[in-house]
């Protein structure tokens, strides 16, 4: 099948090598010029573990090609997918300029001899098909209607291991209400569920709404276990027990009970205030996803009354080392990521701070500019330091040099952000050690 990618961020680049991989002719469109050259070139513009080498080959292969554009691309496929991105606005709510004014574009390109599937990939509120549709529609000169369809597809890619969700999908969600779409896309995605995992057909709006729910019920697990993790330290309880009481349940999970500071990222921040806002705009109160940001935003810097009771509240002239600036291990992405809530709290308290995390240094520097020292590996960043704080669970963070790292820092003092170390072998290498909803090693 002949594929279009609008976009060739996070969503579009798995999404274009992944479709590439089961042999499909696709071409991604992007406005970026050296970004579309490094493409080209072979250059792959995001960390993501396995993408590179399904993009080398099917690049190789003569599957995969990147292009500025539009006309070409649409000219050239029979499925479409916008996989642009829909930042918050100030009140919460989905930015949807980026796909309308592609959807614009369309309606100039689409003929009426010509069937097209159009495919909302991005996370987007209910109604964006409706007005994808309609967008569509109010730029062309030509009577389209039955030209094309519009579908909403949302993605459910884990950052870190996005090439493995997209191959082997949980379930395939898939909104349309034509029975020609519907056997288009079935035909799309049945290399992908070999297996038996569901394609499920629905509404369009259903099928936006299921992004959002998904999204906002995986925070509220998060933000859950976090006040357990609260309640804990109160209550003398260990978290690391708790979740793994209540994870055995089959009807809980053992997925997104860990406890921590707090979850980050591009999908459940935005998705989460998205669906809270589209709820205000319906006059409903939904009290849970409130609750839920609140709890998020008070977990992000849960470590710094911790770190100030140790230091006798005064942090002016300490210097911490941190490790972990992506919102979660394996990736470079650093939006949202509790980190930096962290660093901005610990410079205004007059700190200064030494961080070092695997992929995520070139991003963290074009934010943080000259506010802290950027490390050349972990070990660098503990040079002289008072207090190491854990902020993102690496691997390579679980099994460090304790003696190296006794030899390198000022204080053996670890606050751990997710709870990577045990409590045993902390009393052992007798460090000072905090970590969430645990009892503290003294």
């Amino acid at each position: 099948m002949n594929i279009a990618v609008i976009g060739t961020g996070y969503v579009g680049l798995v999404t274009g090598t992944c479709f590439a991989e089961t042999g499909n002719i696709v071409r991604c469109v992007d406005i970026d010029t050296k970004k579309v050259e490094k493409l080209s070139n072979g250059q792959i513009t995001i960390f993501e573990p396995g993408l590179e080498k399904l993009f080398l080959r099917n690049q190789k292969e003569g599957r995969l090609h990147f292009t500025t554009s539009l006309k070409e691309a649409i000219e050239f496929a029979e499925v479409i997918f916008l996989a642009l991105p829909t930042p918050p606005h100030e009140d919460g709510s989905a930015d949807l300029s980026y796909i309308l004014n592609v959807a614009s574009e369309l309606g100039k390109l689409i003929k009426p001899t010509e069937f097209k599937v159009i495919i909302d990939k991005s996370t987007v509120p209910v109604g964006t098909a409706a007005k994808v549709r309609a967008n569509i529609l109010s730029t062309s000169k030509d009577n389209i209607i039955n030209a094309f369809d519009v579908v909403s597809n949302p993605e459910f890619l884990r950052e870190g291991v996005a090439v493995e969700d997209f191959m082997k999908p949980d379930r395939v969600v898939i909104g349309t209400t034509s029975e020609t779409t519907m056997k288009i896309m079935n035909e799309l995605y049945a290399p992908f569920v070999r297996q038996g995992n569901p394609i499920i057909f629905m509404d369009e709006n259903s099928a936006e709404l299921t992004k959002y729910a998904a999204n906002s019920f995986l925070a509220v697990k998060i933000s859950f276990m976090n006040e357990i993790a609260q309640l804990c330290e109160k209550m003398g309880a260990d978290v690391d027990m708790v979740r793994r009481g209540i994870g055995s349940d089959e009807r809980i999970g053992k997925r997104f009970l860990f406890p921590g500071i707090g979850y980050g990222g591009s999908c459940f921040p935005k998705d989460v205030k998205a669906l809270a806002k589209s709820s205000i705009e319906l006059n409903y109160d939904f009290k849970i996803l409130n609750a839920v940001m609140e709890v998020n935003e008070i977990q992000k810097v849960h470590l710094i009354p911790k770190i100030e009771s140790y230091f006798n509240g005064d942090l002016k002239g300490k210097h911490f080392a941190l490790w972990g600036l992506a919102f979660k291990p394996n990736t470079d992405d650093i939006r949202e990521a509790p980190a930096f809530y962290i660093i901005d709290a610990l410079l205004e308290r007059g700190a200064t701070v030494s961080a070092f995390d695997p992929e995520a240094m070139s991003n963290s520097r074009e934010v943080l500019n000259d506010k802290i020292h950027f490390a050349e590996n972990q070990y660098d960043a503990l040079n002289k330091a008072d207090a190491l704080i854990i902020a993102t669970e690496w691997n390579e963070f679980r099994t460090p040099d304790f003696i190296k790292m006794s030899s390198l820092m000022k204080n053996k003092v670890i606050f751990d952000g997710r709870n990577l170390f045990d409590l045993q072998q902390m009393k052992k290498q007798s460090f000072h050690y905090t970590s969430i909803g645990r009892k503290s090693v003294n």
